[in-house]
């Protein structure tokens, strides 16, 4: 009989409880659930405050959150959830950036605090309670890490540049 390993259920209870957080927030953007608007009020949100096409942009923010909650909660393909949900929470740090940083005027604080959780899970792995362990890590190899870090990063980034493009081509339009 093998002992409790305090590193691996610490790993399940951070991964539980973020990945219960991110699917929340996400299924308020895509279902509504929890008091959300749903997919079509995110996605005229979206748009009002810059990101376009607003459905492309919700729809993402969505899954992103969603899925990458998922993931963690199982521990399945953890370096891709990880990154998901990192990007993910990129875009929503961006949203909530002109506000400052404490969550209490509206900031990026607790975005930014899911996605940095997010990002320690997908790098540190999902541990010994997970599906990545049950099933060998076959989902959960190191050119994945690599891989899921790098396109969340290059998707977080477009997103960004793309909304501040459209703000710039606003400006010009109105002068």
């Amino acid at each position: 009989m093998s002992c409790i390993n305090r590193r691996d259920l610490a790993l399940l209870a951070l991964r539980a409880g973020t990945g219960a957080v991110l699917m929340a927030h996400g299924t308020q953007k895509l279902f509504g659930w929890f008091g959300g608007a749903g997919l079509d009020k995110t996605a005229a949100a979206m748009e009002h405050m810059g990101y376009t096409p607003g459905r492309q942009a919700a729809l993402a923010a969505g899954l992103g959150e969603t899925g990458g909650g998922a993931l963690l909660v199982l521990g399945l393909a953890t370096p891709a959830a990880g990154a998901a949900a990192a990007g993910a929470m990129a875009g929503a740090v961006a949203v909530h950036a002109p506000a400052g940083f404490f969550a209490q005027g509206g900031g990026f604080e607790y975005p930014a605090f899911l996605g940095f959780t997010a990002a320690a899970i997908g790098l540190a792995g999902a541990g010994r309670y997970s599906l990545d362990h049950a099933t060998g890590h076959t989902f959960d190899q190191r050119w994945m890490l690599a891989l899921a870090f790098a396109t969340s990063a290059l998707a977080a980034a477009a997103v960004v540049t793309k909304r501040a493009q459209d703000r710039t081509d606003e400006g010009r339009q109105e002068e």
